[in-house]
Formats: structure tokens, C-alpha cells, sequence
């Protein structure tokens, strides 16, 4: 089958939960939380929920496994905690949910990342998969971050991803 055949047939509207990981933002302050809820509803994909939660390893657990067992849920789209700070904890916590993980989509937000911003790209652990059925990534928390993988990566495959995943 075809990349263009493969299109057609894509999920056109995926249910999404968005998580902020952030030790001090709160909705008002949560700008990369409140793009990609813009992003996804433009086109043409569901916001199933929002929280914002403590950069606490157990808490992000916690809620991704809560988020994760709700049926109308394609995909969770995590921001925030995936740098190298101490407090950094996402990457950790993403990377075991991970029962299949989509290397190429660490490597291409890299990449793309490299050459807007150099070599900080490098302390990046953005990191994508399957998990429990569904579609888990996890980015930076900076705006410019979620702005070019969510418009690059994940929106132009969001809906092949999900097919693709429920064998459809």
C-alpha cells in the first residue's frame, strides 16, 4: 500500500489528553499546554482532557496510567520535564510506559531542533511510542519546542499514527 493510500485511510479526528509537566505553571501561565490544545483543535482533533502536573515522578505515573485506561483517548501529548535539570523526571517516567518506541520521531525532533536552535538540541530527551493502545509523546516544555513538533512531527502523522496502531 501507498504513503497516499495509507493517508486516505487515516483516523481524520483523534481524541487527545494534553499534560503539562511543570513545577510552575498554572493555567494562565501554561502557553505551550494552551498550543497544543490550539493546534489539535484546528485541526480537527478532540482535547478528551488538560492537566497540569508537579514534576514528581509518581504524580506523572500516576496520571498518564489514569489517562492511558480511558477508551475515547487516542493519544497523550506530554510537555515539560524533558531536559537533564535535576527535576527533570518525564523522560524517565514516558520512556518505561514505552511498549513500542518510535525512535525516528527523538531523532527528527533533534534534528529539526538543531537547526533552529544548535547544539543545546542535543539535551532533548523528546520521546515517542505506544503505550496501553494508544499514541504517548512527551516534548519540551518551550512553546517554540511543542510549535515545531507538534507542525513538523506529530500533527502531519497524528491520525496515520493512531490507524496504523489500531490496524486499520
Amino acid at each position: 500500500m501507498s504513503v497516499a493510500e495509507h493517508k486516505e485511510k487515516e483516523k481524520k479526528s483523534v481524541g487527545c489528553f494534553v499534560l503539562t509537566v511543570s513545577d510552575t505553571r498554572d493555567e494562565s501561565t501554561d502557553q505551550s499546554g494552551r498550543l497544543i490544545k490550539d493546534l489539535l483543535t484546528e485541526r480537527g482533533h478532540r482535547v478528551a482532557g488538560y492537566r497540569i502536573v508537579k514534576d514528581e515522578p509518581l504524580q506523572i505515573e500516576s496520571l498518564l496510567k489514569e489517562m492511558l485506561a480511558i477508551g475515547d483517548i487516542d493519544a497523550v501529548i506530554v510537555n515539560g520535564g524533558t531536559g537533564i535539570a535535576p527535576r527533570d523526571g518525564t523522560y524517565e517516567v514516558v520512556s518505561r510506559m514505552l511498549e513500542k518506541r518510535l525512535d525516528g520521531f527523538g531523532e527528527l525532533f533533534r534534528f529539526l531542533s538543531y537547526q533552529e536552535i544548535g547544539s543545546a538540541a542535543m539535551m532533548s530527551r523528546a520521546v515517542a511510542g505506544t503505550a496501553k493502545d494508544k499514541i504517548l509523546v512527551s516534548l519540551p516544555g518551550s512553546r517554540a519546542a511543542v510549535d515545531l513538533a507538534l507542525n513538523r512531527l506529530i500533527l502531519p502523522e497524528l491520525g496515520h499514527m493512531v490507524s496504523q496502531l489500531r490496524g486499520k
